[in-house]
């Protein structure tokens, strides 16, 4: 079925706090290359499409002065995936990025779609998942370095899905976008953003997507893979969704208290003191009312755990709100109609432990950029 290799390039940590002279750094990873062809259909070779993709988006983003291109490989060479979560960790990038085609038994499938890491039973999702992991068998002493992992379990994928929820919000926001823009620039069906686990993501220090850009299986898509037009618009599209991305969670001319990060609750944040003081009471996110105007909130964590939203489990900080999307909670600190006071807000977030705490913005309930909201 979907015969690739995947490594993804979603980045997973906490996103970085920019200074006013740092630039924006997106980390390119061509999925497969040398020995590794990848999947091979029609004389479509997943290695060369993802390379040149990659070459064509990194040349787009490089005529932007505020960002740096770093590449886990320009050339055809076999890079193991433990090398490219290395490449993307010490060159300390904002988001990592990697590129690939999809392949199915069944010919006729087709469309693009844009992975994050995660928990999933899903046999599709499971399956590119398997496929995409199996490079590491052409690794010497895979299973050492990769703590006895096997590609072909089940298990073994979920497993390493279960520890990798830092940056999940950065990953799907990115994931989104690329999806956006893929329906904007190509004809191609929108698969949407899915979520499997593949093991190159466990070491990497960054929000982190992987992209399936189409199935080289399918003899018309795997056409338009394969050819400069093609690939001009994959890269288009994805270069566009990078930037936009860019544009809403870096900004150098903003202080670094702007910065947008995201961080996952830890297991003592998560622990539900058993003694509540009377006075907490617990606010469900369906009880908060939409304020209106501009409204300034601090986001101090995102996590597939619900928690109750008492003080006593966010370090005594009130009051506290929540939006679920899916599995996936954000929880708030705050609500201020001024930016000054967000800021002092922010501080108090961070005094209690929550570093990587960040300030967002509304406009009448609607989440809109921080600079708009300043202005």
């Amino acid at each position: 079925m979907l015969k690739r290799i995947v490594f993804v390039v979603i980045a997973m940590c906490v996103f970085p706090v920019f200074g006013q002279n740092q630039k924006f750094k997106v980390v390119l990873d061509a999925g497969h290359g040398g020995k590794d062809y990848g999947a091979v259909y029609h004389g479509n070779i997943e290695k060369n499409i993802a390379l040149q993709t990659v070459l064509r988006v990194g040349a787009i983003l490089e005529k932007d002065p505020q960002i740096d291109v770093v590449y886990t490989r320009k050339s055809d060479v076999f890079i193991e995936l433990q090398q490219r979560a290395n490449i993307a960790n010490k060159s300390k990038g904002s988001i990592f990025v990697s590129m690939h085609c999809n392949a199915n038994k069944n010919q006729a499938a087709s469309g693009n779609e844009t992975y994050v890491m995660g928990i999933t039973r899903n046999a599709s999702n499971l399956e590119v998942a398997k496929n995409e992991n199996e490079v590491v068998t052409l690794e010497t002493d895979y299973k050492i370095k990769y703590d006895g992992f096997d590609p072909n379990s089940p298990e073994s994928v979920i497993g390493i899905s279960i520890l990798q929820e830092e940056h999940l919000d950065q990953s799907i926001e990115l994931a989104g976008r690329v999806q956006e823009f893929f329906t904007k620039k190509t004809d191609n069906k929108n698969r949407g953003v899915k979520q499997a686990g593949f093991l190159v993501l466990r070491q990497i220090t960054m929000p982190r997507v992987l992209i399936e850009m189409g199935f080289v299986s399918n003899k018309e898509e795997g056409a338009f893979l394969n050819s400069e037009e093609g690939q001009d618009k994959l890269a288009e599209a994805i270069s566009s969704a990078i930037l936009d991305y860019k544009n809403e969670f870096f900004n150098p001319s903003k202080n670094d208290n702007d910065k947008e990060e995201v961080k996952v609750v830890d297991k003592k944040e998560e622990t539900i003191v058993k003694e509540t003081p009377k006075k907490e009471v617990p606010v469900k996110a369906k009880e908060i009312v939409t304020e209106k105007g501009i409204i300034f909130k601090i986001q101090i964590s995102a996590s597939t755990k619900e928690l109750a939203t008492t003080p006593s489990n966010f370090k005594g900080l009130s009051p506290i709100s929540v939006e679920s999307t899916g599995s996936l909670h954000k929880y708030f600190f705050a609500s201020e109609k001024n930016y000054d006071a967000a800021k002092q807000k922010l501080e108090e977030a961070k005094q209690k432990g929550y570093s990587t705490a960040f300030i967002v913005a509304y406009k009448d309930g609607i989440k809109i950029s921080v600079t708009d909201a300043i202005k």
